[in-house]
């Protein structure tokens, strides 16, 4: 009997677990705290600090199913293989083992547990560069895996360009199994700050039998574009840091997989596309049986309509709501691409809330929060829906009005059509052939792109210390909250770290992983501790530094890309000038502890897996 989707979770998480592994649980897609991303877009994202040399809570070797949402997959979406929201199974080995352990663990679930046929495996590793030598432990490795279940695994032709390119010759992969690529395919690295850890990795591939597309190139090899080879896992060995003069070995070496679940079902379910799988096809039936709507002959616009409506629940269950901004932006796009494409394909728009029931009912299984916000899911989407409905027709009279005679849409005008009325670029080319009226698509892609700088730039100042305005009171707050974080570091434990924080003049509020709700003892004893450097007083004092430097010197700071060569540490110092506090901090922060009033903690709760949130008053 063929595994399902949720049976492939569940054998991964169990056989992990019976090898050493802790079950974490997952993270929403939703980032706490950290202004780099707008979504979790992997498994590793919510473990950053521990990959960065933290000690994680719940041990050193680590196991989970995390969901993730990627924004530069929505224009992929439609090529059988990519997908917006998707389940990243992962494992970690925060300085436990590595290399021969990870590779023997990943093939012994694949072959043996999930009874994937060895022959349809090919692997990629690093095969060196001037500076790094190629990772021969790994070849070794999967060669024996391979030998083991009587499949010859001989090297292949080395690709020594871009990865897309290949090695420039006809493959023998009835042999050649392991591909060795450079830096641009088998390397990792988090950034290119100083400090952030790295290492090569090794990627496994999945032969789906397709025919070799020669458009992507004359020979087809792992990491061609043509569909016949996808990857469904990868093995990142992180053995070396940053620095200044180049790269040097880290004490503690960590293992992060991630293997997507829709690609391992598709390996698993032998079928060459995800859609195709038990993931989507329920949601595919319904459209054929329901609507008439034939998956053949409609691929791509089904595709994204039953990918779309997928990652709309879940990131409504995890908080996001349709704006014209930030992550609702992206929710607000991705409900009319459905609401659009069901338009092109002459559907009611009632099919929209018939997939939400057939989502939810499906997903639920495995989050049953996706059962419990049911009537909220529906009446987010119920409420776009009909605004954007509404706003067709306005958007039709206005494309009237601006084409008049003209027999083409110009960038600017195409671009008002999606800002102002919502209007995807495919319906308006879509109304564009109808009148026989050129597109300029092209345009239209610069002036987003150009939206997406603006809007980046924007975050960066918005998310800039997580402050509402400049008033003193509002200072004061800001400056609080490192006494908070120090001390909960020393009433809780080091594992603490900030995930957010939101500030204004009327109080503070300051998200932080912890794995429980703190007693009313603890939270007194923070209040206490808070309190007593406030009246023994303190004076704060600021320094721009290396980066490297500033870790070195003990400052703390979890926000891994968003710091770069140089950064500003403030330390807060007490009258005999031992330090309180030293955090790496855009300011701005009050001088001295003169007038700073009572902290007092108001209430603490869960906002997810794992983060704390403390809001708190100055009395």
């Amino acid at each position: 009997m063929v595994l399902s989707s949720d049976e492939i979770r569940q054998k991964y998480i169990e056989y992990f677990q019976k090898n050493g592994h802790v079950n974490i649980e997952a993270s929403g897609l939703l980032p706490q705290g950290d202004s780099s991303l707008l979504f979790v877009n992997s498994g590793m994202f919510p473990l950053v600090p521990y990959l960065l040399g933290a000690d994680h809570p719940q041990g050193n070797r680590l196991v989970n199913s995390q969901r993730c949402f990627r924004t530069d997959d929505i224009d992929e979406v439609g090529d059988q293989r990519h997908t917006t929201c998707f389940e990243m199974l992962g494992n970690w080995s925060l300085g436990d083992y590595f290399k021969k352990e990870q590779i023997h663990f990943w093939y012994t679930f694949l072959f043996d547990e999930l009874k994937i046929d060895p022959t349809k495996i090919y692997q990629t590793v690093f095969g060196g560069s001037d500076t790094v030598p190629a990772d021969e432990e790994s070849i070794k490795y999967i060669q024996e895996e391979f030998a083991a279940r009587g499949v010859t695994a001989e090297l292949g032709p080395k690709t020594t360009g871009e990865g897309e390119v290949g090695p420039g010759v006809e493959c023998d992969f009835s042999k050649q199994r392991i591909f060795q690529y450079g830096a641009d395919k088998n390397r990792w690295q988090r950034g290119n700050v100083v400090g952030e850890t790295g290492g090569t990795d090794t990627e496994t591939f999945y032969d789906t039998g397709k025919e070799h597309n020669k458009s992507f190139g004359e020979h087809c090899h792992p990491n061609c574009d043509c569909g016949r080879f996808i990857e469904i896992g990868n093995s990142v060995f992180m053995q070396y840091k940053l620095t200044e003069s180049g790269r040097e070995k880290i004490e503690r070496q960590n293992v992060d997989f991630g293997g997507g679940l829709e690609r391992i079902t598709m390996a698993v379910q032998w079928t060459d596309n995800v859609f195709k799988t038990d993931v989507f096809q329920p949601y595919i039936q319904l459209l054929a049986d329901k609507y008439n709507i034939s998956y053949e002959d409609n691929a791509k616009d089904v595709e994204v309509i039953v990918d779309h409506i997928r990652a709309v629940a879940l990131l409504i269950m995890d908080g996001a709501l349709p704006s014209n901004k930030d992550q609702g932006y992206y929710l607000r796009r991705l409900i009319r691409r459905v609401v659009t494409k069901l338009q092109l394909l002459n559907v009611d728009k009632q099919a929209v809330h018939d997939l939400l029931d057939s989502v939810i009912e499906k997903l639920g299984v495995g989050y049953p929060e996706l059962r419990e916000k049911n009537d909220e899911i529906k009446a987010v989407v119920e409420k776009e829906v009909k605004s954007f409905s509404q706003n067709l027709k306005k958007g039709l009279q206005y494309f009237e009005k601006m084409v008049g005679d003209k027999n083409e849409v110009d960038a600017e005008s195409a671009f008002m059509l999606q800002t102002s009325y919502g209007f995807p670029i495919e319906l308006i080319e879509e109304i564009g052939n109808d009148r026989g009226i050129k597109v300029d698509v092209e345009g239209y892609k610069v002036k987003v792109e150009e939206h997406k700088n603006i809007s980046r730039q924007g975050m960066e100042k918005k998310f800039k210390s997580g402050l509402g305005d400049s008033s003193d009171q509002t200072i004061k707050y800001h400056t609080a909250t490192h006494l908070l974080h120090q001390t909960l570091r020393e009433v809780l434990g080091g594992h603490v770290q900030q995930k957010g924080s939101n500030i204004t003049a009327e109080r503070l509020r300051f998200d932080f992983s912890h794995p429980a709700a703190m007693t009313p003892e603890q939270i007194k004893e923070v209040e206490d501790k808070v309190n007593a450097i406030v009246q023994k007083g303190f004076t704060v004092s600021s320094q721009t530094m290396e980066t490297e430097k500033a870790f070195a010197e003990g400052a703390i700071g979890f926000f891994g890309d968003k710091y770069g060569p140089e950064v500003s540490v403030y330390t807060i110092s007490a009258p005999d000038g031992s330090v309180v506090s030293k955090e790496i901090c855009t300011g701005p922060h009050v001088e001295s502890s003169d007038n700073f009033g009572t902290f007092k903690i108001t209430s603490e709760w869960s906002v997810s897996a794992g983060v704390r949130r403390i809001k708190a008053i100055l009395e």
